[in-house]
């Protein structure tokens, strides 16, 4: 299989590429990037290839069978779609877009077009995860009545003044950079219930004046502008009714509290989880009048690879998975939903 890889950044180096190339079922035909020494430079790194600037001359190609696209936020809807209308399976990162709108144009486009549209969850494709899944589905912890949601780390704002931190190009800061993730996970744990009403308040405190801003280390900092824009949330807090549990949230990619506190609590009546993210997670129950606390140990495999080898499956299986937009559009909604709230000041019924 054939794929092209869009946006030839950090996730493109860190998560996708090496995936691909580890996958004997595909190969890279093209590293494309509107900074073409970055896509010549994948060439070289990785030996295969063509470097190419425009986007569309992936597209053109009836060779290429699915690209990944791993762009800044602004440019997933307008690069899957016009993907999907080539008739190219796509897997963009996430979020899918900077608003619901955005979202459901690229839904819409799927159903019209018939090509596949995944989007990067891939928390969905992690061993452990899937595991809490289905300890969940199995009923080990009863009735999941209430989760709570920490992203909190002390400063830690990407790229400030870049596209991280640009609403025009991001859509959000730390909820859709961060939140998304975790948000999802829940989501995906508890079936993807239908969410009802959405309360909660995005700040914008820490980043302004730019100038000022204090940190010990920043992720992506050669994207780094002190010229440029910081109008996103550097943190935010919540709730979430849905036919499922309640969730309630605080997230900070900065805050005047140092510490950083990663992790999902999934309470039930019969049992309890804390997930820590992008690591195990610990189990709570009761067992004959006994206190009981095990920590699960599991044989795990990268969730890229998982998600990756996922992707290359379904492209000649047509089988959904779980990370398919047509799912993964509910968690796009209330990250809308919250942004509104905010907006509003007000609690959101959807």
């Amino acid at each position: 299989m054939k794929v092209g890889i869009i946006g030839c950044g950090t996730i493109a180096n860190s998560a996708h590429i090496p995936a691909y190339m580890a996958n004997p079922d595909a190969e890279i035909k093209y590293f494309c990037d509107i900074i073409p020494e970055k896509a010549q430079a994948c060439v070289e790194k990785y030996g295969c290839g063509i470097a190419v600037k425009d986007y569309h001359d992936v597209l053109a190609d009836p060779e290429v069978q699915a690209v990944s696209v791993c762009t800044p936020n602004k440019m997933h809807p307008r690069i899957s779609i016009d993907a999907m209308r080539a008739g190219k399976d796509v897997l963009c990162e996430k979020p899918s877009a900077r608003t619901y709108k955005e979202a459901l144009e690229m839904l819409n486009v799927h159903l019209e077009t018939g090509r596949i549209l995944n989007i990067g969850v891939v928390n969905r494709f992690n061993d452990y995860v899937n595991l809490i899944k289905k300890y969940i589905d199995e009923g080990k912890l009863g009735e999941v009545y209430h989760v709570y949601v920490s992203f909190r780390a002390h400063r830690s704002i990407p790229g400030l003044g870049g596209a991280f931190t640009t609403k025009a190009i991001a859509g959000g800061g730390a909820l859709i950079d961060w939140g998304v993730h975790f948000m999802d996970i829940v989501m995906y744990c508890c079936s993807d219930p239908k969410p009802l009403t959405v309360t909660g308040e995005a700040f914008c405190k820490l980043g302004t004046p730019m100038d000022k801003y204090v940190y010990r280390r920043m992720w992506a900092e050669d994207t780094k502008d002190l010229n440029g824009t910081y109008d996103v949330d550097d943190s935010v807090t919540g709730m979430i009714r849905t036919e499922g549990p309640v969730i309630t949230f605080n997230g900070a990619w900065a805050q005047n509290i140092d510490q950083q506190e990663m992790y999902i609590d999934f309470m039930g009546d019969k049992g309890g989880i804390r997930l820590s993210y992008g690591s195990t997670f610990e189990f709570y129950t009761t067992e004959g009048g006994a206190l009981v606390k095990y920590t699960p140990e599991i044989k795990t495999r990268d969730h890229f690879r998982n998600e990756i080898d996922a992707f290359v499956k379904d492209v000649e299986t047509r089988e959904k998975l779980p990370s398919s937009i047509e799912t993964v559009i509910k968690s796009q909604q209330i990250l809308h939903a919250i942004y509104d709230s905010s907006n509003k000041h007000k609690e959101i019924k959807l």
